[in-house]
């Protein structure tokens, strides 16, 4: 645990100390968000922090090179290849934060990321369901792995709308999977969890040295360079757990529910991936692309409701610990107790969101 902590405490100290400089050098070159009519910000903020997360996922993946502990996942491969799609994504997300790109050259790029990563080794290899494990061929885990990782690029640059909602959200989800590679490293002795550990670990860190620059009111955004990043991080720390650990080859006695390694992934991106269907949805019932942007996602209807952008952003977090901590709870509680819990942190949440309308009903 104590290389794991230090692995972290690298990464949010190496990207806080680079948000300073990335934000001066956005600023001097003019690389700024501007005020958009669907936009809540009011003034220009400098972006393209995603440099600065990537500086602090290099930082971190170096000192757990040389941990004794750690240094064992290199001996695989999957964390150079992670790094490499992480670099080629973050220049793309660059790139478009400077000078814009189309849509379709920057899925192309998307795309060339995740299949750098895939073809370096890591891709799904199986996907585990109760009851059976279903095998992927090379070419079809390829296929796969590819389109997760731009799907959950895309959904996190999707819900990237309020300050800190992105990074904030990524990096709880990025935690619970830390939480349930560890244990199952720990509880197991598989040292091939240790990736996604390694992963999650670097990913909470650099999120949440972002956020002390990112939270409302937000001095540097992550951009495109950013949400990309961690979105491409979040579905290979998702990659790394799901499909690489045959969980069917413990017992029920010595493993938690085998539905949780399905459930997991599902759970944390929950909220991004329902974000982006509900775009995709609404756009295409109303004749326009799927990428064309409005004012209409998740966080903005609870701006409408009435709350504010640090509220909004909270019931976001919650929706996704409860989501996340859920899967996880039925994998180490027993199943009616985390029934119970979540049910009971459910309502609690319903009641917090719909406050605003019930305060106004009752003045």
């Amino acid at each position: 645990m104590r290389e794991y902590l230090l692995t972290l405490l690298v990464a949010a100290a190496v990207t806080y100390l680079a948000a300073g400089p990335v934000r001066a050098v956005a600023s001097r070159f003019g690389v700024v968000a501007p005020v958009r009519d669907r936009d809540v910000h009011a003034d220009a903020v400098p972006r393209l922090g995603g440099l600065a997360m990537l500086l602090g996922l290099l930082a971190a993946l170096a000192v757990a090179y040389r941990l004794p502990l750690l240094g064992r996942v290199f001996e695989a491969q999957e964390p150079q290849a992670v790094l490499t799609a992480a670099v080629v994504i973050c220049l793309l997300g660059a790139i478009d934060d400077v000078w814009g790109l189309d849509a379709v050259t920057k899925l192309a790029g998307q795309v060339l990321a995740a299949g750098l990563m895939a073809l370096q080794g890591v891709q799904l290899l199986w996907l585990p369901w109760p009851g059976q494990t279903i095998v992927l061929d090379s070419t079809t885990g390829t296929l796969v792995t590819v389109l997760v990782v731009v799907a959950t690029a895309n959904a996190v640059n999707f819900v990237d709308g309020l300050d800190g909602l992105a990074a904030g959200i990524v990096g709880i989800a990025a935690s619970a999977f830390f939480l349930f590679s560890y244990l199952l490293a720990v509880q197991n002795s598989l040292d091939r969890a240790l990736t996604p550990s390694l992963l999650s670990a670097a990913l909470v860190g650099v999120c949440g040295g972002f956020l002390v620059h990112n939270v409302h009111p937000g001095r540097l955004f992550m951009g495109d360079s950013g949400s990309m990043l961690i979105g491409l991080l979040l579905a290979a720390a998702s990659i790394t757990l799901t499909g690489r650990v045959d969980y069917y080859q413990f017992s029920s006695r010595d493993l938690f529910p085998t539905v949780v390694p399905t459930l997991l992934p599902f759970a944390v991106l929950a909220v991004p991936f329902l974000d982006l269907g509900l775009a995709v949805v609404r756009r295409t019932r109303a004749g326009r692309s799927p990428f064309a942007p409005d004012k209409q996602h998740l966080h903005h209807r609870l701006l409408e409701i009435g709350h504010t952008q640090r509220r909004a952003v909270t019931i976001m977090y919650l929706l996704t610990a409860l989501l996340a901590y859920g899967a996880v709870a039925v994998a180490v509680l027993p199943l009616p107790l985390a029934g119970v819990l979540f049910t009971v942190g459910l309502g609690t949440l319903a009641v917090f969101t719909q406050w605003p309308r019930v305060r106004s009903s009752h003045p």
